[in-house]
């Protein structure tokens, strides 16, 4: 273990998701002081958790790293003295729970573009997930109480509202969307994005830039000038158009952002898919093209053929790096409200500028953010919170009141029609869901 000073244990929950576990493992291992660290995969399906293993033991290979690598079916025994657990799951799979979510809506003239963060898809996604993290919450009370819960699943703010709810667990949100978003917009206007300096705030997939610079020197209005001057990329034109109407960027895609709000999304208005090129059904599109490719890549990956290890804008590995061997670092994650933005409701999941380093994560207090962007977050928090409600008390009114309550779903559905639409879609899902009264 040379170089290495560190030998945390990082459990992966659902690392059959072969290519981002090999992206974080890439990340982890590529860090000399986490090069010796206890690495465990967990996976509900061996198939895949086989596949991932070798690919592990690939990417160790590649960095020269010498980790502990071992696999599990059993969920206990990979939590058993975690010290973090980076969650990548997808309660139900594409198929059935997925396909659901797309399916049934489109009966009642419900389109949507990926389903996973709120609208109708969004809301069944949380309630399918929810009780399977506080399982996880509950075992890790009992096998790793100390340890730091990494979640990566969707919807992350009522996933993460729920769990900084009804478990002491430390916890987590992460997501590429803030750093992501930061380097395409660095990509738009021509300059290099490790120049980019920037603070951004707000809920998960509907931050915004609050500064966005270089060198000192203010970028949006030239931001603002791609925007006016009808030159914004065609698979952005949403979220340009938001820059013109509320005067920030916002940090998730223009096929995400179009679903949290009423105004994109309407099926008397084709114009607007038209003019915004609003990719709907944009989720199930990739999953198909995805699972058409897994055994040619599975193939790929069980032979000898080596892998490519090339490091990522993840944050996992880089909190885990920070928190090991004291190196302060500033990464966006999403926590619960404790003060940190004044005008948004306490203890609601928030994304926000956080410090790294051997005292863990220090989330920094923002303030008031301005009033149209905190009222605008607002509507999506209504939705989160019922969620939450819903998953944490069982009742199944919550769940009726977070789809009437949806931007999008509000705007397309009347009352009757959400309530038949909900009625179906839990009757659809069956035991993916938890009994409500």
């Amino acid at each position: 273990m040379s170089e290495t000073t560190n030998a945390p244990k990082v459990t992966l929950i659902g690392a059959g998701s072969t290519v981002f576990a090999k992206n974080l493992l890439g990340d982890i291992l590529s860090f000399p002081e986490l090069a010796g660290a206890d690495i465990c995969l967990y996976d509900i399906d061996e198939g895949r958790l086989a596949t991932s293993e070798i690919v592990a033991r690939k990417v160790a290979d590649t960095l020269g790293a010498h980790p502990t690598i071992g696999t599990t079916t059993d969920r206990r025994r990979a939590l058993d003295g975690a010290d973090y657990a980076l969650c990548m799951i997808q309660v139900g799979g594409y198929k059935p729970a997925t396909v659901t979510d797309f399916e049934i809506p489109k009966k009642y003239g419900l389109r949507q573009t990926i389903a996973d963060t709120l609208g109708i898809g969004g809301i069944m996604r949380g309630l399918r997930t929810i009780p399977v993290l506080l399982d996880m919450a509950r075992d890790m009370e009992e096998l790793c109480p100390d340890a730091l819960f990494m979640n990566y699943v969707n919807p992350m703010a009522p996933l993460c509202w729920a769990m900084s709810r009804a478990t002491p667990i430390k916890t987590i949100g992460l997501c590429h969307s803030v750093q992501g978003t930061a380097r395409e917009l660095a990509n738009d206007l021509g300059v290099p994005a490790d120049e980019i300096d920037f603070r951004c705030a707000g809920i998960n997939h509907m931050a915004f830039y609050l500064r966005f610079e270089r060198h000192g020197e203010d970028l949006y209005p030239a931001l603002r000038a791609i925007a006016e001057e009808g030159r914004a990329p065609a698979a952005n034109k949403v979220r340009y158009e938001m820059l013109r109407r509320l005067g920030y960027f916002v940090t998730e895609s223009s096929e995400h952002f179009s679903e949290y709000v009423p105004w994109f999304i309407k099926r008397d208005r084709p114009d607007l898919i038209e003019r915004f090129t609003i990719p709907l059904d944009e989720y199930p599109r990739r999953c198909e093209v995805q699972i058409a490719g897994w055994e040619e890549m599975r193939e790929r990956y069980v032979s000898d053929e080596p892998v490519t290890i090339k490091r990522t804008h993840e944050y996992a590995a880089p909190i885990i790096h920070s928190i090991e061997t004291g190196t302060p670092r500033v990464v966006n994650v999403n926590v619960p409200n404790h003060g940190l933005i004044a005008n948004l409701p306490a203890g609601c999941a928030v994304e926000v500028p956080c410090l790294v380093d051997a005292n863990g994560v220090q989330p920094t207090a923002v303030g008031a953010l301005p009033p149209h962007l905190a009222a605008l977050m607002q509507t999506n928090v209504n939705v989160q919170g019922l969620i939450v409600e819903a998953a944490l008390t069982g009742k199944r009114e919550h769940i009726y009141h977070a789809a009437m309550l949806d931007p999008h779903t509000g705007a397309e559905l009347d009352l009757d029609q959400i309530w038949s639409l909900v009625d179906e879609l839990i009757a659809a899902h069956g035991d993916l869901l938890p009994a409500y009264t």
